[in-house]
């Protein structure tokens, strides 16, 4: 072991009053002061330059230190209980957390806090949104704490938070107030030296006393003053930052603009040489503040979904008891108590209904407007509302494992996710700024030797105008708006690359049970074949079916009814248990036939399901189900479209063929079981089809995940749900028609945006480098620019039911 000393190995700065860390390098133990310098030092010691550290000649750069007090808040965060309601815990033990990120100005930045987190070996993913500044991050806890990757966004610069509702309303309300500060500030600063400046323009063209002049600049001087060094504190911080990790961000060429022009005034002021150009400053500062104030109340605007959801959630509830009713906060709800609703009450909880009967509103969650009527048990979904009468409801969920909280779930998982597009427009954005660094440096050298008097000015205008804000805002707010509007129609965007994907969409697969059909069935017939009585072959399917989800077995499930003991479900064919020693069947008659046989049903119309007991048929059973009203127009509507539409089933030739005729469907699969069902989609796939899935049980998975886009129904399986990239809630088929339509839509505006942050710059940039533009003129331009991207991408979210792209 080696000597623990005070200094780090790799930085040198001091390892006292922190966590006591070691890496090896070329066999030895050596000191670290937190878990940056030791994931940098192991890498560059397992990638074969442990030379370094013998041949160095100075210290490295370490990201700035974080203070003990700080640190020791952070580590609070590592207490399971702290991390409720922001950490979610997965099937493997990796554990994913929900931050917000404060000190993000650009993609830059975003590429910043990336790269520094999936540094971790034990990071499976992190991913940081520009347009919500929320980061998620998925970990092994064994291998490391959370306290860790908060330290190391600390020391980086930025700050992180749990995502709390209340945490995130806060920062919100904080941000807002800071941002109008500095936006007044540099407001009330740009007109009053605007009103000094016009003096100064004026006597130099019709001549002014020198003591006058000078006494203008120093009231500029003093009023611009607060504007750098208060209203423009945060370019500099970001900088300042950048530098540090040595890393470029939009911030360092703003930054130079403003910070090179004051001093440059400062310095012609004092001394007498040259202009002073404090209202340029002050201008700049100004429309730059103001461009990134608008753009950050439009993010604030477009993240409102998910944190409306969560809002409705009500502070209390009524809970009843042996000893009567009380209030409590809906924190204190365990699973199994019993609340009771009012009237115009939100629902806090998922449950089931066990006294009343009522309308519940559901439409914050479903995007359906019509109340849903709920009577004794039936489940409710908390955040939904009562409409008309009083609820008695059992609670089944509470907390992160409501209904409530997956989606909300699943719509950040989508807002984290980066596609094709976005990532791209990063990597841009990224590289543009060293561009336009060196752009500026050549012009800057160019006009130094044809006019140095000109050279610091249209550098500085170069510096401004080619500012790649719009750039880096153009794919993540028209992805966020799009998202957020189809949620609010009832449709789920759970993956980032959904929007991008559906464009190229050219085969459209149905399943049929629960998909085109309301998957509500109804028995309909019962047809004993032994001496069993039909009562006595309904409890047999009851004890079958008691643990199943899929909407067959709801037919036959009743409560009190125990289950079949060692139950197999055989996903497409049916479900198999023992009862009384004996082994039932009930599913296909090729399923539940004796030798695998398929005996006969008594008719060819309708659903028929067998019950055998050891290969022997008991009783048949004839289901129905009633297909959803909207499912003929929204396939007719696709056809017209130009997409290629197919069924495919489970069920028997007859059923399926009798509706592939009634929505008039060209191709239908029947007896398709999940391997049948995803050969043909493969099949589709090599021969260069592009696949949109749309199923809800759990036979479809298969299909779900294989599918280049997929839509689970709103009442799917929960594994169906998982794999799919888009939850239909409103279970409204005409919404495949609006996300269709959106995605165009997207396509289109952030075709629009890119080209219109390109031009821009490309047609601004030659007007400034030949000195056309002068700075207070760029910064117009640069804050209109994001502005019209933002203003651009908002359309997304005030669109109407469109049409499919023809």
């Amino acid at each position: 072991m080696a000597e623990h000393s005070a200094c780090c190995y790799h930085c040198g700065e001091s390892t006292r009053g922190g966590p006591r860390l070691e890496a090896s390098i070329s066999g030895q133990l050596q000191p670290m002061c937190c878990m940056g310098c030791k994931v940098v030092a192991e890498a560059i010691d397992q990638g074969g330059l442990g030379n370094y550290y013998r041949y160095r000649s100075s210290l490295a750069i370490t990201p700035e230190p974080v203070a003990d007090d700080y640190r020791e808040e952070l580590r609070l965060y590592d207490h399971p209980s702290l991390q409720k309601g922001f950490v979610h815990a997965h099937e493997d033990g990796s554990l994913q957390a929900t931050l917000i990120i404060e000190g993000i100005t650009c993609a830059a930045c975003i590429w910043l806090l990336e790269q520094q987190l999936n540094q971790f070996d034990a990071v499976e993913s992190a991913t940081v949104n520009l347009s919500t500044h929320q980061a998620n991050i998925r970990w092994h806890p064994a291998d490391l704490k959370l306290s860790h990757l908060l330290e190391r966004i600390a020391a980086i610069g930025y700050r992180p938070h749990p995502y709390l509702p209340s945490q995130q309303d806060a920062i919100v309300r904080r941000e807002n107030r800071l941002a109008i500060r500095r936006l007044a500030v540099s407001g009330i600063g740009m007109m009053q030296v605007m009103m000094y400046a016009i003096a100064l323009y004026a006597g130099a063209m019709q001549g002014m006393e020198a003591v006058h002049r000078d006494f203008l600049r120093w009231v500029s001087f003093i009023v611009a003053t607060p504007v750098v060094f208060y209203a423009a504190r945060p370019f500099f911080e970001a900088t300042w930052r950048d530098i540090k990790t040595r890393h470029l961000s939009m911030d360092v060429p703003v930054s130079i603009a403003i910070g090179g022009a004051y001093l440059a005034s400062s310095w012609a002021m004092l001394f007498g040489g040259g202009e002073v150009y404090f209202d340029s400053v002050c201008m700049f500062t100004f429309l730059l503040l103001l461009g990134r104030f608008l753009e950050m109340r439009a993010r604030h605007r477009t993240n409102l979904s998910g944190n409306a959801l969560l809002s409705l959630l009500p502070a209390s509830t009524i809970r009843v008891c042996a000893q009567g009713e009380e209030r409590i906060a809906i924190g204190e709800l365990a699973e199994g108590d019993q609340i009771r609703v009012g009237p115009g009450q939100n629902i806090p909880a998922d449950g089931v209904v066990l006294q009343g009967c009522s309308s519940v509103d559901e439409s914050a969650l479903t995007g359906e407007y019509l109340p849903v009527r709920k009577e004794p048990g039936d489940s409710v979904i908390a955040g939904s509302a009562n409409a008309e009468n009083s609820l008695l409801v059992e609670i089944t969920h509470i907390g992160t494992d409501t209904r409530l909280s997956a989606i909300v779930r699943l719509l950040d998982r989508a807002q984290q996710e980066k596609p094709k597009a976005a990532r791209i427009a990063d990597t841009v954005a990224s590289w543009f700024v060293a561009a336009v660094l060196m752009t500026a440096l050549g012009v800057f050298l160019f006009w130094y030797l044809r006019a140095p008097g000109d050279a610091f000015w249209i550098t500085l205008s170069v510096l401004v105008v080619t500012c790649p804000c719009a750039l880096s805002l153009a794919t993540p707010t028209a992805l966020t708006a799009a998202t957020g509007y189809l949620h609010s129609r009832g449709l789920l965007v759970t993956r980032g690359h959904v929007l991008e994907g559906l464009n190229g969409v050219t085969h459209i697969l149905f399943d049929k049970t629960g998909t085109l059909t309301r998957g509500k069935l109804s028995l309909e017939e019962t047809v004993p074949l032994t001496h069993h009585n039909q009562e006595h072959c309904l409890m047999l399917a009851a004890q079958l079916e008691a643990e199943s989800e899929h909407p067959i077995a709801r037919v036959f499930q009743r409560s009190g009814i125990a289950a079949a003991g060692q139950l197999q479900h055989v996903t497409g064919c049916g479900v198999e248990g023992e009862i009384n020693g004996a082994r039932y069947r009930l599913g296909t008659p090729s399923f539940a036939g004796n030798d695998g046989t398929a005996p006969t049903p008594p008719r060819e119309e309708g659903q028929w399901l067998l019950l055998a007991c050891d290969g022997t048929p008991l009783c048949w059973f004839r289901l129905n189900d009633q297909l959803r009203p909207e499912a003929a127009p929204t396939l007719s509507a696709l056809r017209r479209s130009g997409y290629h539409v197919e069924l495919l089933s489970g069920d028997s030739t007859q059923v399926v063929q009798s509706m592939a005729e009634q929505l008039d469907i060209p191709f239908a699969l029947d007896s398709a079981t999940p391997d049948i069902k995803l050969a043909h989609l493969q099949q589709l796939q090599r021969s260069g089809a592009r696949i949109l899935m749309v199923g809800d049980g759990i036979n479809d998975v298969p299909v779900l995940a294989a599918a280049d886009i997929s839509i689970a129904m709103g009442s799917a399986s929960d594994l169906a749900k998982t794999n799919a990239d888009m939850v239909l809630m409103s279970a409204n088929l005409e919404q495949i028609i609006d996300a269709l339509s959106s995605a165009r839509k997207t396509r289109t505006i952030i075709r629009e945006n890119i080209a219109w942050a390109l031009g821009y710059n490309l047609l601004a940039l030659p007007l400034a480098a030949s000195g056309v533009l002068a700075p207070w003129m760029a910064a117009i331009g640069m804050a209109t620019s994001s502005l019209v991207v933002v203003g651009n991408a908002l359309r997304l979210g005030r669109g109407s039911p469109g049409t499919p792209p023809q």
